[in-house]
């Protein structure tokens, strides 16, 4: 006799349990066509059924392939056994080299229909059944040939499926990859489809008739497309090195900056918790005398011009002597292209005095700016000034300025190089929710009066905030001194 087909077997478990009217709707929907509700009703209520937890740790090596893909895109893995699945998440995630912008789903079977576990994520959205986060590995596979399957983007629908290899049987101290071939599809590229229509166009060295439709050409093509992105090109060191990342634990952080990355954690968005998770996250928070006296220079050649105080113009701008002055002392006029002797016309020497006045250090009261008693105090002692910018920090009142501040002392603490913060600084912001005002889908732009004090910090007025490059590791412990400040 033939096994029951899954809806079968679906069917009969509701008609065990129902009611004689439940059996009557389940009749009428049958006959209707009109089942899929009734199908999903009994997956929801269908969950795994989990091992019990080995008395020893073992490891698994295991094969992870994109399902569909051809030619084959997989990894080779060897992991510990007690790897918690929302760990596993994030090794899936860093091996394949996706970059957890989307939801995703643990299940047993390839069918869809399959028992899953669920995400925080999906219990705030009603769903019901077994939470992933305390469920290990060893707990759903065991031995040669069983497997797990996860799926990530339900819009582009990345299927992968993880199959044992063999039982190791000491654990590996840390995750690896050992083998693989093929880069990961680039995200929200329309599935498999759309994948296979740029791998083909890449793979034709962008032959125009090859050209994938619904870009403009292939300048836009390959704009939109991951830097140096090639379908063939796999490299087992780049894997290993983002899976140290993936899976560092973040630095601890204090403040509206940790209930941030918490809300990231709740919906599987690892992000934010990669970059604190760096190893400069990890590093000092203090300054030598040295390295404040460099740091807040700006700040306190700007103060000394100020002195007891600057009459500002009927506009409201300071005076023009005043303005050439600091453009002269601070390095300005080094690089400015204009004479620089008018706050309204030159920028850099605005930033100061507005990041100056966000900070704390002058007040404009009936037409004059003048330095504050913070100022007074401290404004001839290079520490106690970096002591007040880095309680001062992150500068704004409004959700979104609060939030861009945050992520631009996350990254910066984190020691990303200075050309890489304002990419970053967007990356998370669009993870939280924010989106650019132009198109409402892509990403904010990173501005915000903390990113703008953290340039002055790493000596924009002297060269120009695009030619900040680089790790300062000062500025970089003056950032990690307020996300882990108590």
């Amino acid at each position: 006799m033939d096994e029951p087909t899954d809806i079968q077997h679906l069917v009969k478990q509701l008609v065990d349990g129902a009611s004689p009217e439940e059996s009557t709707a389940l009749l009428e929907a049958l006959m209707s066509g009109q089942v899929t509700s009734i199908l999903e009703r009994l997956q929801r209520e269908e969950a795994p059924t989990l091992l019990p937890v080995p008395d020893r740790v073992l490891g698994f090596r295991v094969r992870l392939d994109l399902h569909g893909a051809k030619p084959p895109m997989w990894r080779r893995l060897e992991l510990p056994g007690d790897l918690t699945l929302p760990r596993l998440h994030d090794v899936i995630q860093a091996a394949m080299g996706w970059t957890d912008s989307h939801l995703h789903r643990f299940r047993t079977g390839r069918d869809h229909r399959s028992p899953y576990l669920v995400t925080s994520f999906d219990l705030d959205e009603g769903d019901e059944g077994m939470l992933e986060d305390d469920v290990r590995l060893d707990q759903l596979v065991a031995e040669k040939g069983d497997a797990l399957w996860y799926e990530y983007d339900f819009g582009d629908g990345w299927d992968h499926r993880m199959v044992v290899e063999q039982v190791l049987d000491d654990a590996p101290s840390t995750t690896r990859c050992t083998a693989g071939r093929s880069a990961c599809p680039p995200e929200d590229c329309g599935g498999m489809g759309g994948y296979e229509q740029l791998a083909t166009w890449v793979r034709s060295g962008y032959d125009d008739a090859c050209l994938p439709a619904g870009f403009d050409d292939a300048s836009h093509a390959r704009s939109w497309l991951p830097l140096d992105w090639h379908p063939d090109h796999f490299d087992v060191d780049e894997v290993n090195a983002g899976l140290l990342v993936a899976l560092a634990e973040p630095v601890a952080v204090t403040g509206e900056l940790a209930e941030l990355a918490e809300r990231l954690d709740h919906v599987g968005i690892r992000l934010l918790r990669e970059v604190l998770g760096r190893p400069l996250a990890h590093g000092p928070t203090e300054v030598t005398e040295a390295e404040a006296v460099r740091l807040v220079q700006t700040y306190r050649t700007f103060l000394d011009i100020v002195g007891d105080g600057v009459r500002l113009t009927a506009a409201g701008y300071l005076p023009p002597a005043v303005v050439q002055q600091v453009a002269e002392r601070t390095g300005i006029t080094d690089w400015w292209i204009g004479r620089a002797n008018r706050e309204d016309h030159t920028f850099p020497v605005a930033d100061i005095r507005t990041t100056a006045r966000a900070l704390g250090l002058v007040s404009v009261r009936d037409g004059r700016l003048s330095p504050t008693r913070a100022a007074l105090r401290c404004g001839h002692d290079a520490q106690a000034l970096w002591h007040h910018v880095v309680g001062r920090l992150p500068l704004g009142s409004s959700d979104a300025e609060r939030h861009a501040g945050w992520m631009a002392l996350a990254v910066v603490g984190s020691g990303a190089p200075a050309q890489e913060w304002r990419s970053e600084i967007s990356d998370l912001l669009f993870a939280l929710g924010w989106r650019s005002g132009h198109d409402r889908v892509s990403s904010p732009p990173p501005d915000s009066a903390t990113l703008d004090v953290l340039l002055q910090l790493a000596g924009a007025s002297p060269v120009g905030w695009r030619e900040i490059r680089g790790v300062d590791l000062a500025v970089a412990a003056t950032a990690a001194a307020v996300t882990r400040r108590r």
